[in-house]
């Protein structure tokens, strides 16, 4: 008998790493084929895109450019090449730098994983302060704190950037105004980056918390003895934990695309500048790059989700239908 559960676990196991491996493969396969078909609906001619607006080219230039690269090819044979390319860990060349897409985004991506996990901790961090102390508690404070979390959720990044950096380093000097040379330098795009993510965290929180506050095991840890925080911070918490945890997942996907702004508006050097730059001069190999990357950057992410899952909520590691 104990045999037969073993192996039942095994079966279950090895069905969920197959589901995940199929689900990563068809989200990456998924992103590379948009890319490719947004590439093939823009107007214009690519053969301008790579030469640039000031060039002009013969005809027999034009053709040759068109040949090389492979243009002149039916779009089918061009989406196969381009997916075997990407099978062998090979983006392309940069249009108008000529370097490959693995050195330049390789080259830019240490300041934007610095800048996307800072402003991460950062959110997680104001996130649990905000629902701990708010959820179930002074009902004008929870509403308080709820209005700004709307706030901030709801305005632009580039106007909190520039509203900050009005503040802290224009006037108050206390923080540089562009560059990522000092630690100095991360703190006013980390606020800016995390505070619209902290207003959503905080709130999905705050309601599993309040949720979590009704349920009979909370009755029975206080009949226990046990002190109103430490009932907050070591069962509520950990019940809540779950859907902030999904959530945390699908907007640490998303950073990259927040990062742009922020990168701008600070002159940090990064994926979002190098995006910036790529689609203002159409360089479409580096931005079908960073779409591959932010798809390999999500399935990543909720894999990691899906394991710390596992970890806190048990009732999952015996739910056949979940990984």
């Amino acid at each position: 008998m104990p045999d037969v559960v073993v192996g039942d676990a095994v079966v279950r196991a090895l069905t969920a790493v197959g589901k995940r491996l199929l689900a990563a493969v068809a989200v990456v396969f998924g992103a590379a084929s948009l890319g490719f078909v947004a590439l093939q609906l823009l107007p214009g001619d690519p053969v301008d895109w790579l030469l640039g607006p000031n060039m002009t080219a013969s005809p027999d230039l034009r053709a040759r450019v068109r040949a090389d690269y492979g243009f002149d090819r039916p779009v089918f044979e061009q989406y196969l090449s381009y997916l075997n390319t990407v099978l062998h860990g090979q983006l392309g060349t940069s249009y108008q730098l000529q370097q490959p897409v693995t050195t330049l985004i390789a080259n830019q991506l240490a300041p934007t994983a610095e800048l996307a996990v800072t402003a991460l901790v950062l959110a997680l961090a104001i996130a649990i302060a905000a629902a701990v102390a708010t959820a179930g508690r002074r009902p004008r404070l929870r509403a308080g704190v709820s209005t700004a979390e709307l706030v901030v959720t709801s305005a632009p990044q580039y106007w909190v950037g520039i509203l900050l950096l009005t503040g802290f380093s224009f006037q108050l000097r206390v923080f540089p105004v562009a560059g990522a040379q000092t630690p100095a330098a991360l703190v006013l795009p980390a606020i800016t980056l995390a505070l619209s993510i902290a207003g959503v965290l905080s709130q999905v929180l705050r309601e599993g918390l309040e949720a979590a506050l009704t349920q009979p095991f909370i009755v029975t840890a206080r009949a226990r003895g046990a002190s109103l925080s430490a009932v907050r911070l070591r069962h509520a918490l950990r019940h809540a934990a779950a859907p902030l945890l999904t959530l945390t997942g699908w907007l640490t996907g998303t950073l990259l695309g927040g990062v742009v702004p922020v990168e701008t508006v600070f002159g940090r050097p990064g994926i979002g500048s190098l995006v910036l730059q790529a689609v203002t001069s159409r360089d479409m190999p580096v931005v079908m790059g960073v779409i591959l990357l932010s798809a390999v950057v999500f399935v990543v992410i909720s894999t990691l989700v899906d394991l710390l899952q596992l970890a806190l909520d048990p009732r999952i590691r015996t739910n056949g239908d979940r990984p």
